[in-house]
């Protein structure tokens, strides 16, 4: 990691407070939690926010993980994948699906709702516009609330995946890297066709 991870010793008494909230939520302070405890009061706002967009937001918790590996995918945020993949289907996702969006291929669903979440993520991710017919598929499923959801959960994990990889954050000890055009926090050249650069 590119920044010193904060000992108790060296957190002031707010730094303690922010830890001991997240430790109590997390199970543990890890990730880029050891980032943002450098500055508190981003710390305290992206914790409030990340809370919301994986355990109380609207969106079902299969969609949510969803939300979430798709933006680290985009983001190419090793740490985030490897910390979700394994929720993701434990949540219902088939491991079809994980893995295609790993690949950067078009993931199938069964579900006409999963597929327009799926749909409307893609399209904002990749191209930063939604198609109106996307749009009125998704709405359609999800509603108002639920898109808005979906835009908040998506920059969240967006910021989290910049997080991880301006400050390399270091890969869990006991998982492998999980894109093959990715080594270590830069991109590498694949020979197969099924990743785009």
């Amino acid at each position: 990691m590119r920044l010193p991870v904060l000992s108790d010793e060296e957190m002031t008494p707010r730094q303690q407070e922010l830890a001991a909230r997240i430790a109590g939520r997390r199970g543990a302070v890890r990730g880029p939690f050891r980032v943002w405890l450098h500055s508190p009061e981003m710390c305290e706002r992206a914790e409030s926010l990340g809370a919301f967009a994986r355990f109380d937001c609207s969106l079902p918790r299969h969609l949510r993980e969803l939300a979430l590996l798709m933006a680290a995918r985009n983001w190419d945020a090793q740490y985030s994948w490897n910390a979700h993949a394994h929720q993701a289907v434990e949540a219902g996702l088939p491991q079809a699906a994980v893995d295609a969006v790993a690949e950067k291929r078009e993931a199938v669903f069964d579900s006409e709702a999963d597929q327009a979440f799926y749909r409307f993520c893609r399209e904002i991710l990749e191209d930063h516009f939604v198609s109106d017919e996307t749009f009125a598929r998704a709405h359609e499923h999800f509603g108002g609330k639920g898109l808005v959801d979906t835009i908040g959960a998506l920059g969240n994990f967006t910021m989290l995946g910049m997080c991880l990889n301006a400050f390399q954050v270091d890969l869990q000890a006991d998982r492998e890297p999980p894109f093959p055009d990715v080594r270590g926090f830069a991109r590498v050249a694949v020979d197969d066709d099924r990743v785009r650069s």
